[in-house]
């Protein structure tokens, strides 16, 4: 079925003279590689391309040097070309605003690894068992007869590694995967220190603040145990949210807790929540149930109100 799907969107990229891509808002290194790998391939191929991500927020730094990164535009001065490509966004409304230029498009095409996504696209490559969006792009690219250099190879390195939590939990495939993209030249060691061992020193202050203040509900999902934290505005104060982010990879260390949750407040009374499980809690339907989705051991939601109240609402549906 997935072969079958990037077949069909090779087929309708081989005859487009122009792309828009776009990237799912609050990017990450998976949709902005997959985005940035794909408009590469594509603009060596002779055709217009464009990519963005909605949003005011800043490409996070450990991004803004991905090979490509001269393809982004600004989300209001798309031109809106008739194929349109989405990638990593498990529904249309993580596009923002930018879900206009998808549903506008002629033929619209969605590349995603969310269990949560339900197909939004004309054409959809939508694998759960693919560790990345990354993945499928390339398998896209190898369907497009894409020669892989170290450029496109270092994008989907980046939501590769990422996404596999630098490989700890990468199926076989993403190894293998790993191999051929490290065999073009990807310098590894430099954007493992880029994408995981780089903050600046205001984010210590930030997490020990954070970290100090978790609290552990071993009562919660039947026993299983929920360890939170709560990064409120004043936290993220001169803070990217990217910074914000690495909080659940700490938070979720915690071994009397299965499932750790991080609430981060981006604006006064609005908090994008993120959910981390170890193994035997399935996030995808508790995420669901707030709105959000994502996949069966990270997902995450939006909600609004006070700390109190967003964590009393996540407490009730656990």
């Amino acid at each position: 079925m997935s072969g079958s799907a990037s077949a069909a969107i090779a087929a309708t990229l081989a005859s487009a003279p122009a792309v828009t891509i776009c990237c799912h808002v609050r990017p990450d290194a998976d949709t902005i590689g997959s985005g940035l790998a794909l408009g590469l391939a594509l603009e060596r191929r002779g055709v217009d391309v464009e990519v963005a991500y909605p949003g005011p927020e800043k490409l996070p730094e450990s991004l803004a040097g991905l090979p490509g990164a001269g393809l982004l535009r600004d989300p209001g001065r798309l031109a809106g070309h008739p194929v349109v490509v989405a990638v990593d966004a498990a529904n249309l409304g993580r596009l923002d605003e930018l879900g206009e230029v998808f549903t506008g498009a002629e033929t619209s095409i969605a590349i995603d690894h969310h269990a949560s996504n339900p197909g939004f696209g004309d054409i959809d490559l939508v694998d759960p068992s693919a560790d990345c969006t990354a993945v499928l792009v390339l398998e896209v690219l190898d369907a497009l007869g894409v020669e892989l250099d170290a450029e496109i190879a270092t994008c989907v390195y980046a939501g590769l590694t990422t996404d596999t939590g630098s490989f700890r939990w990468a199926r076989p495939d993403s190894f293998r995967i790993a191999a051929r993209l490290l065999e073009t030249g990807v310098d590894s060691r430099r954007w493992s220190r880029i994408l995981f061992d780089s903050h600046p020193f205001e984010w210590f202050s930030m997490m020990s603040g954070v970290l100090a203040s978790a609290k552990l509900v071993p009562s919660a999902c039947n026993g299983a145990g929920l360890v939170y934290a709560i990064v409120d505005q004043k936290a993220l104060a001169g803070m990217s949210w990217e910074e914000s982010e690495s909080v659940v990879d700490t938070i979720r260390t915690a071994r009397d807790a299965e499932v750790a949750a991080v609430f981060k407040e981006n604006q006064p009374g609005m908090w994008t929540v993120s959910l981390r499980s170890k193994d035997a809690v399935d996030l995808v339907p508790i995420a669901r149930a707030h709105g959000g989705g994502g996949h069966r051991q990270a997902s995450g939601y939006s909600d609004t109100g006070t700390a109190e109240e967003v964590v009393a609402r996540l407490l009730e549906s656990l």
